[in-house]
């Protein structure tokens, strides 16, 4: 079966991630390729100072952000794609609503199928926020809410996810028609419309800033030195020593806790049928991968570190949205290669169209979080989320 090829502009976009995600990465490049990187500089400046007069606007008060009344925690990074993010969604939504909580999850929905920009820009009529989860029921799929909502919905019972551009809006549908008193707002760093009452920021401990530029010649969403308005940070991905992180970042926030984690391996399910395998499974066992990621890297060591061996990786650009073609190519490949299965990353197996038979297994890594040292500050955030008593007998209602 031929190779479907995906289009020219993701061929574009894998080739220059490739070159701006990490330190490094652009030496030695041809003339062509050093002049497109050029290009990107300046628009990078451009951006940042677009970045900057945002920010300005919202301090002097010439742009309004909107308080909801109840607790708002932004989770969110100074950096694009890449540090784990929906998982400590996950861990927060899931803690809070142990404790008690009416969570919502407010979201964007980013790459979710929706009316192009033209029409949404001309029409009058204001449409109501897309309800992924009311807590009780998942009433979405993943191509209309978004991957991501659609994966914490069926991670999260108890949890609603909603998803619209406009989070103020979002957030108060949440508070009036479904009752909640506590808002998670997914990405929501740069999202300052929305008054939050606690940002939390991840950082990748493996490439906390790229190459330090700004987009589109770097990974940095906005300057580093952002990170000052944190009030925690969450050091992602840390299988070392990360002192040498952890002292760049407090030049940038003296003050914040941190809380060190790794993204670690739970379980693999079937993408279809949902039959569960221990991660024992996969000792000795030759695998094929599939990912639409931002950093595939991490996710395919994974599979080695746990016993296996990978013999072909298939990549395509974050958040791809695949053709059946391009699945059934990839499950042929692999039983062509003899291998036991083809796994893929949890997000990625929302987007997969639906096979009756497959000529292999096809699975899921399914990740959570795993809190390393700093177990007490997040504990103690979340006590103070909650209102409760902390250990010294006083009761407090916000950070």
């Amino acid at each position: 079966m031929r190779k479907p090829r995906p289009g020219a502009f993701e061929r574009l976009e894998q080739s220059l991630v490739k070159l701006i995600q990490e330190k490094g990465a652009d030496q030695h490049q041809g003339s062509s390729v050093r002049f497109i990187l050029g290009l990107l500089k300046v628009f990078s400046w451009l951006y940042g100072a677009g970045v900057s007069l945002r920010y300005l606007l919202y301090r002097t008060g010439i742009l309004r952000r909107f308080p909801l009344g109840i607790q708002v925690i932004s989770i969110g990074n100074v950096t694009a794609g890449g540090t784990g993010k929906t998982p400590v969604t996950e861990i927060f939504a899931r803690t809070l609503a142990a404790q008690g909580r009416k969570v919502a999850i407010l979201s964007r929905g980013y790459r979710r199928k929706e009316a192009p920009w033209w029409q949404r820009m001309f029409t009058q009529v204001i449409e109501p926020p897309l309800v992924v989860s009311d807590g009780k029921h998942i009433l979405l799929d993943a191509a209309t809410g978004g991957d991501e909502p659609y994966m914490l919905a069926s991670n999260l019972p108890g949890v609603a996810v909603v998803v619209d551009r406009n989070r103020v809006k979002a957030g108060r549908y949440a508070i009036k028609r479904l009752g909640c008193d506590t808002i998670i707002l997914d990405d929501g760093f740069q999202y300052q419309r929305l008054k939050h009452s606690i940002e939390v920021v991840l950082v990748d401990s493996t490439n906390p800033f790229g190459n330090g530029n700004m987009l589109p010649r770097g990974i940095l969403r906005e300057p580093a030195r952002h990170l000052k308005r944190a009030h925690i940070i969450f050091l992602t991905k840390c299988r070392g020593n990360v002192s040498a992180v952890k002292d760049e970042i407090r030049k940038y926030n003296p003050i914040a806790e941190i809380v060190e984690c790794n993204h670690t391996p739970r379980l693999l399910k079937d993408v279809w049928s949902r039959e569960e395998y221990p991660l024992e499974w996969l000792r000795g066992k030759t695998l094929c991968t599939l990912s639409g990621i931002a950093s595939p890297k991490g996710f395919e060591n994974s599979l080695r570190h746990l016993g296996a061996k990978v013999v072909w990786c298939e990549r395509y650009a974050d958040h791809h949205r695949y053709e059946p073609g391009e699945i059934l190519y990839a499950l042929n490949r692999s039983a062509d290669m003899g291998a036991d299965a083809l796994v893929t990353t949890e997000k990625d197996a929302v987007r997969f169209p639906r096979f009756e038979t497959s000529p292999v297994r096809c699975l899921y890594l399914r990740i959570a979080i795993e809190i390393l040292s700093g177990a007490e500050s997040f504990d103690d955030i979340i006590s103070r989320i909650c209102f409760r008593h902390t250990r010294t007998g006083t009761t407090r209602s916000g950070i």
